[in-house]
């Protein structure tokens, strides 16, 4: 006996998704994954640029601490380097005031692998007694460009006299 489709209606079949939705599908995950890329890179380089402002922060403190014990910043023969090794501090300088090294780890070069850019200057300079920074994403020693990374500044109210953080007496 033949059993007899009562409802005129054919019976259901099963099937797949065809090429195209699974295509629309495929698109559209990959947008989302590229509009999640792009936010997660934007936040990384931003992570590395604050990163580099420690860095240079932490910089800055060193040298302080050199300049209390040599009463001067790291000439440019010494660089920053004399920061973390003795064996590179000038011969005519007394030794035994090397109170450091004045970094926990030596920082040769700041996160996009390009070494720091340091200038001892003169004392009357109007930049400071030295300029320190790095080059940033793209790498390029190209005279402080946009994307250079400095170092955090002080308020705009403390009149810094010496580049050792101590506010002048003159200020207000």
């Amino acid at each position: 006996m033949e059993l007899q489709n009562t409802t005129g209606r054919r019976p259901r079949v099963a099937r797949g998704f065809s090429l195209v939705e699974v295509m629309i599908v495929i698109a559209i995950i990959l947008a989302l994954m590229a509009i999640v890329g792009i936010n997660v890179f934007g936040r990384r380089d931003q992570a590395d640029i604050q990163l580099t402002q420690v860095d240079l922060k932490n910089m800055e403190n060193a040298l302080k601490g050199f300049r209390l014990d040599f009463g001067r910043f790291p000439n440019e023969e010494e660089g920053l380097a004399v920061l973390w090794d003795k064996e590179l501090l000038d011969p005519d300088a007394d030794e035994a005031s090397w109170s450091g090294p004045y970094l926990d780890e030596p920082m040769p070069r700041d996160r996009w692998n390009s070494e720091w850019y340091y200038e001892p200057l003169e004392a009357d300079d109007d930049e400071g007694p030295y300029i320190l920074y790095s080059y940033g994403p793209n790498t390029e020693d190209d005279d402080r460009q946009e994307d250079d990374v400095l170092p955090p500044r002080r308020s705009s109210d403390e009149d810094m006299d010496d580049g050792l953080g101590i506010p002048s007496s003159s200020g207000g």
